[in-house]
């Protein structure tokens, strides 16, 4: 099947349109289990099998955008200093080169195979669809760009849900790793817990102008967003989402303190 092809087939009506989704994703050994993986489980078995997904993962930033288009991306294991069980866990996905080749259609990416999926994108899809058997691509962070140009460009990919993909965005509305605390069901710091509301009373009013600027949602906005890497895959989500659409929200926590898990599902 060709990227035309993709194409011609969602416009004679031939794919289901797809919901877009935002994961909190934390910490990689959420990749092992535990409760926010049963939620993204849960997600799994509600949307069903896409015909592919596009996600715009924190740990894939670059200068200039490209977008994975290997048939049999790698999975890659981007940290350190976590048990070996982590290490071993691998996530043989697809990839479409047909997909990556309707992205850069749409986007101006370049196609490349000099990614994979990084653990920003496995760790979640593991638990969402655990028989691998959804299609991935990734496209990149371009570091080149400001918050309104990614919200921007993210709106090319809005026809991509009518042809059966689900375009995806993985981070944290709230990611300070400098504050968090490693025990076991810390109180979360209040700016995390105010910062973590005001995004989603923004995606409730789809007030888009909101999140793109983001440092004023709240008070001590640059606690919960020290650097932009994880808030960023917010704005891809958010721009898929059409006047009225519905929001809705899962793994609403603030872990250790500082890590918003909180997820969003637009339609």
């Amino acid at each position: 099947m060709t990227a035309g092809q993709v194409h011609s087939a969602a416009s004679n009506g031939g794919a289901t349109r797809q919901p877009a989704v935002f994961f909190g994703h934390g910490s990689p050994m959420n990749a092992l289990g535990g409760p926010f993986a049963d939620a993204w489980r849960e997600l799994g078995l509600s949307v069903g099998k896409p015909t592919g997904v596009v996600m715009v993962s924190a740990h894939w930033e670059t200068r200039g955008l490209g977008v994975t288009a290997q048939e049999r991306p790698e999975t890659i294991h981007d940290f350190g200093g976590f048990p070996q069980a982590l290490h071993d866990v691998q996530y043989p996905a697809p990839g479409s080169p047909e997909l990556a080749a309707r992205v850069a259609q749409l986007t101006g990416a370049v196609q490349t195979q000099q990614w994979g999926l990084d653990h920003g994108t496995w760790s979640v899809l593991v638990h969402v669809w655990p028989e691998a058997d959804v299609p991935v691509v990734q496209l990149s962070l371009n570091r080149d760009l400001t918050a309104r140009q990614h919200y921007e460009l993210a709106r090319a990919l809005r026809p991509l849900r009518d042809e059966g993909v689900i375009i995806a965005g993985s981070g944290d509305f709230v990611h300070n790793l400098r504050t968090w605390k490693r025990e076991p069901g810390a109180e979360p710091y209040g700016w995390a817990t105010s910062f973590n509301e005001a995004v989603k009373h923004a995606f409730e009013r789809g007030d888009h102008e909101a999140l793109i600027n983001w440092v004023g949602l709240a008070e001590d906005a640059q606690m919960s967003v020290p650097t932009d890497e994880h808030y960023l895959p917010v704005l891809y989500v958010a721009a898929q989402q059409e006047p009225g659409e519905p929001v809705a929200f899962f793994n609403d926590s603030i872990d250790g303190g500082s890590i918003s898990m909180t997820g969003v599902r637009i339609g």
